[in-house]
């Protein structure tokens, strides 16, 4: 890896490469200028080599720094261990010298619990020291394998084309690279923005451009490996047991990319005493300067992603402080990692040809299912420090949207497929999601939940398409649910601007709200549905009070009038349920802060909803066990590289911008 001062982009903090203090210091993209008095430290973010997982993962016991250095002052090479306390491991004192190659080497033999190695520069009163082209090397047993990188797009074509003006603008990343591979499932082509035809040739024959209809991430991502595995196929017409395909890098459009991500993960890919998933991490694009987790898995009881492992950094502040330890937050244990998100995460070639191409999920959970599957045949996941990009946050996103629909579905699958499949478990999950969405005035997600529920129940032939057929049949069943949709909060329908006024939950009462919400939840849909209470869309009585504070109520015409009466405004962050539940209607912030969801209490919907998820669950517990053998059967058919080239259709030719 490259020792860098600053980022890709000027929207980084330099802060993550290098700490500048006590002193001055001037920094570009490859070095660093001390002026007297200055102290410089690599105990950053991207500054530190990760010394723990070379340790473990590679048979390479000793990494080389080289370094061009000119002025005077002091150069040490530091280390951490599991617990953090620091050493010195190397140094070198310059004493007024022109430019010259510094070399100072470090043993991988102290790390195996975690730990880190980077550089610390120093000055005196007097100094001034200059350091440029930082390498960080270590030994190869053969040639440096090279990597392919797939980046699956849709409809963010200046995202796109901005991360492949990056790669093309780094020598050091296009030396290894193979291939780009930017599958294109969108409507918007990045191949129309301004520029593509520069990158294209700065590229220098490395770009593949390929359209495809959009069959999902999974779908394509497994294009760009289907691709890689075939061009290595074809080599001189060597055919199906030709020379080994490169390595694959999956990677999101819509990322803030460093190159060198590409440069670290290959050399560690190449490095490892067995092929594994390894993975990079992800740093929120909205606050640059916060890693969104160290390491993940997923909870296969309760088909939940996202769950960090044991000692994992999570939403951690990298420059800092941090409000609780007072400095900047560092991951020094060494970690396992159940999955990683395919916003970057390199497959082997050897892990392709064991376990296949990924399961047609249309998307999510496509990188955890590929990641459990690898993990049965003994190949695991590793999630690898400072291999980070910038991606948008989770946390601006919600749940109340389609995606939820593959999340619930898909993670179900993955359950059934590698976990112990409880279904009791599972169960009890979906119902407190359920209860939730339905107390909350969420009903077209607790409808989409339900819709996930019953399809997973048609086993393994509701991915025979790869997506898009249930992605068609989300969108009309979610159109008939108004609080799916995102207003302006100036224009809410048939809401005045003017009566939305804040409402905030009770102090104290939460758990009291609680307490009354659920219970009413439980007992007036069963009430309601045991009197046959009519469905809302079918000409029944569309909505019904449910004893909520009266000064939050719409009026009667669905409009906040004259008479002072306003509509309640809940901010994302106290949108809970026990809130919700005591209140008629509500004007919600939507995640990603752009606008607003207008929430009513629906009492057919909520009878009639009511119902389904009770008859779905019942079902689940029922007849769950009968479909997870078809979905094991299914799998290797549906994972093979005939299925996908089946999806991919007539498009799976070769494709446009190698010419």
């Amino acid at each position: 890896m490259r020792g860098l001062y600053e980022g890709p982009s000027e929207l980084t903090d330099p802060a993550l490469y290098a700490r500048i203090g006590p002193g001055a210091a001037a920094t570009d993209r490859h070095g660093i200028r001390l002026e007297p008095a200055t102290e410089a430290s690599g105990n950053t973010y991207f500054g530190r080599f990760p010394a723990s997982y070379w340790q473990r993962w590679t048979r390479v016991r000793e990494v080389t720094v080289r370094l061009t250095a000119g002025g005077s002052g002091r150069i040490r090479l530091r280390a951490s261990d599991s617990r953090g306390d620091a050493r010195t491991v190397a140094a070198h004192t310059l004493c007024a010298t022109s430019a010259t190659e510094i070399v100072l080497v470090a043993r991988l033999d102290r790390f195996l619990d975690g730990g880190a190695l980077w550089l610390d520069l120093g000055t005196g009163p007097e100094e001034r020291l200059s350091v440029r082209d930082v390498r960080w090397t270590v030994p190869t047993s053969g040639g440096l394998r090279r990597t392919a990188a797939a980046i699956c797009t849709m409809d963010r074509p200046a995202a796109c084309l901005g991360n492949l003006e990056a790669l093309a603008r780094d020598e050091t990343a296009l030396a290894v690279l193979d291939r780009v591979y930017v599958v294109d499932q969108g409507g918007d082509r990045v191949r129309d923005q301004d520029g593509f035809d520069v990158v294209q040739h700065a590229l220098g024959g490395r770009l593949r451009y390929l359209t495809q209809p959009n069959i999902g991430g999974a779908g394509g991502f497994s294009r760009g490996l289907h691709e890689t595995v075939e061009a290595a196929r074809t080599a001189d017409g060597t055919g199906p047991d030709g020379p080994v395909p490169p390595d694959v890098l999956f990677m999101d459009d819509d990322v803030l990319l460093d190159p060198d991500l590409l440069v670290r993960m290959t050399a560690f890919a190449a490095s490892t005493a067995e092929p594994l998933v390894l993975g990079g991490q992800m740093l929120n694009l909205l606050h640059p300067t916060r890693l969104h987790a160290g390491a993940e898995y997923t909870d296969l009881d309760r088909a939940a992603p996202g769950m960090h492992m044991p000692h994992s950094l999570q939403d951690a502040e990298l420059v800092g402080p941090d409000p609780r330890t007072g400095r900047p937050e560092r991951q020094e244990l060494r970690l396992d990692a159940g999955y990683n998100g395919w916003w970057a995460c390199l497959i082997p070639a050897e892990v392709t040809a064991t376990i296949g191409y990924p399961l047609p999920l249309f998307f999510q959970g496509d990188d955890a299912e590929y990641s459990y599957r690898a993990r049965a045949h003994g190949i695991p996941t590793l999630t690898l420090p400072g291999a980070g990009l910038w991606h948008t946050d989770f946390g601006w996103k919600d749940r109340d949207e389609i995606n939820r629909y593959f999340i619930v579905r898909n993670y179900m699958i993955i359950s059934a497929l590698h976990g112990r499949f409880s279904l009791p478990t599972l169960c009890s999950a979906l119902a407190g999601e359920l209860a939730s969405c339905l107390m909350g005035m969420e009903y077209g997600a607790a409808a989409t939940v339900i819709a996930a529920v019953e399809d997973f129940l048609k086993g393994p032939r509701i991915l025979q398409d790869g997506g898009q057929e249930a992605l068609a049949r989300l969108r009309r069943l979610r159109a008939g649910y108004p609080e799916t949709r995102t207003h302006p909060v100036t224009d809410v329908p048939g809401v005045r601007s003017n009566a939305i006024v804040i409402t905030d939950p009770p102090k104290g009462a939460g758990p009291r709200l609680r307490d009354l919400a659920l219970l009413r939840a439980l007992l007036v849909p069963l009430l309601r549905a045991a009197v046959g209470a009519p469905d809302a869309r079918t000409g029944g009585p569309a909505r019904g009070r449910r004893g909520g504070r009266g000064v939050t109520g719409l009026p009667s015409d669905g409009g906040a009038g004259p008479d002072g009466r306003v509509l309640a405004a809940v901010r994302h962050g106290d949108a809970r349920w026990w809130h919700l539940a005591t209140l008629d209607a509500a004007v919600v912030t939507d995640a990603s802060q752009q606008g607003v969801r207008l929430r009513r209490y629906d009492a057919g919907h909520q009878a009639r909803l009511t119902r389904a998820a009770a008859r779905a669950l019942w079902r689940l517990l029922r007849e769950g066990p009968d479909v997870r053998g078809p979905y094991r059967a299914a799998l290797p058919g549906l994972s093979s590289r005939e299925n996908w080239v089946r999806l991919f259709g007539a498009s799976a030719g070769p494709g446009e911008g190698g010419r």
